[in-house]
C-alpha cells in the first residue's frame, strides 16, 4: 500500500504524516491548537505497535498549502470535509476509520462523528468536551474565565501583533504557563511554527469562525466513545466534561487522569495508549 504524504481537497493540499502497518486499521489523528502532526510523536508508536496505521495531517491553516484567507473558511463544516478526504484518500474501499482528537481536532471529531458517524469505528476526544457540553459549561461554570484568550482571539489583528511582540521578546509567560507538564522543546518548537510559518492568522481563523458553528445542530454521537480530560488542565475545567455525556448515546466511555493538564497526548502517552487498546479493539 502506497504511503501518503498529502492530499487535496478543493485546490487545497494538506501534509499528512503515514505511519505505522499499512495493511492496519486506520487511527486519524487530529491535532489541535497551536500545534501540528508532531503532537502525536509520543502516543503513535504505542499504536503501531499494536498494529494501527497513523495518518496525521496538518489541518487547514498549518499545512502551506491549505491557507485560505478569511475566517469563513475555517468554519467547522470545512475542517470536518477536509477529514471526509483525507478518509476517502486513505481508505477509499469504505473501511471505516478510528478518529482521535485533541484540542480543536477534538472538536472535529466531536463534529465529524455526530454527521458521518458511517465512516468512524471508534471517536476518541482528548481534552476538549462535545462542543454543546462546552458551550452550556461557559453559563454554568468557571469556564467563561477560563476561556478569555478565546475572546481575545476574536479580535482582528490585535492578537497577532501581541503575540509576534511576544515572541520577538522572547517571553513566553503565557505560553509556559498553559504548556504546564509538556517539555520544553515541544512548547518552543510549536511556538516558533506559528511564528515563523505564516501560520498564524489561519490558526486564529479557527477561533474567529466559532460564530459559524453553532453546536446546538449537532446530532447525538452514537458511535462508541471515549473522552479522556486532564484535571490540571488549565484551559478546560471539568463542567464541560461532566455535561459531555448527555451528547452521546452510543458506547460511552470518560476516563480522567490525575495530574495530567491539556496537552495529554505529549504528557500521558502511555496511560492513553492504556485506555485505547480495548476502545480501538471494540
Amino acid at each position: 500500500m502506497k504511503r501518503l504524504a498529502s492530499f487535496g481537497r478543493n485546490g487545497l493540499i494538506f501534509n499528512v504524516v503515514d505511519q505505522g502497518p499499512p495493511d492496519g486499521d486506520i487511527a486519524v489523528l487530529l491535532h489541535g491548537f497551536p500545534q501540528t502532526s508532531s503532537s502525536w510523536e509520543a502516543l503513535a508508536p504505542h499504536l503501531h505497535a499494536e498494529g494501527y496505521r497513523t495518518l496525521a495531517p496538518d489541518q487547514r491553516g498549518y499545512s502551506p498549502g491549505a491557507r485560505p484567507r478569511g475566517r469563513y473558511a475555517y468554519r467547522m463544516s470545512e475542517l470536518v470535509n477536509d477529514v471526509l478526504a483525507l478518509i476517502a484518500t486513505a481508505a477509499p474501499d469504505a473501511r471505516r476509520v478510528h478518529v482521535i482528537g485533541h484540542d480543536w481536532g477534538a472538536a472535529v471529531a466531536w463534529a465529524l462523528a455526530a454527521a458521518h458517524p458511517n465512516v468512524l469505528s471508534t471517536l476518541t476526544a482528548l481534552s476538549a468536551p462535545h462542543p454543546a457540553a462546552f458551550i452550556r459549561s461557559l453559563f454554568t461554570s468557571r469556564q467563561f474565565l477560563m476561556s478569555w484568550y478565546m475572546y481575545f482571539f476574536q479580535l482582528p489583528w490585535i492578537p497577532e501583533l501581541a503575540l509576534r511582540r511576544l515572541y520577538r521578546s522572547r517571553d513566553f509567560g503565557i505560553a509556559t504557563r498553559f504548556a504546564a507538564g509538556r517539555p520544553e522543546a515541544n512548547t518552543l518548537r510549536d511556538v516558533t511554527f506559528l511564528m515563523t510559518s505564516g501560520a498564524l492568522t489561519p490558526a486564529l481563523n479557527w477561533y474567529r469562525a466559532m460564530p459559524f458553528n453553532p453546536p446546538g445542530r449537532l446530532a447525538p454521537v452514537t458511535v462508541p466513545t471515549l473522552f479522556i480530560a486532564g484535571d490540571a488542565d488549565p484551559a478546560l475545567g471539568p463542567e464541560g466534561a461532566a455535561l459531555t455525556r448527555d451528547h452521546v448515546t452510543g458506547p460511552y466511555t470518560f476516563h480522567t487522569l490525575r495530574g495530567v493538564g491539556h496537552w495529554i497526548p505529549e504528557q500521558a502517552a502511555p496511560e492513553v495508549a492504556a485506555l485505547l487498546e480495548p476502545h480501538l479493539s471494540r
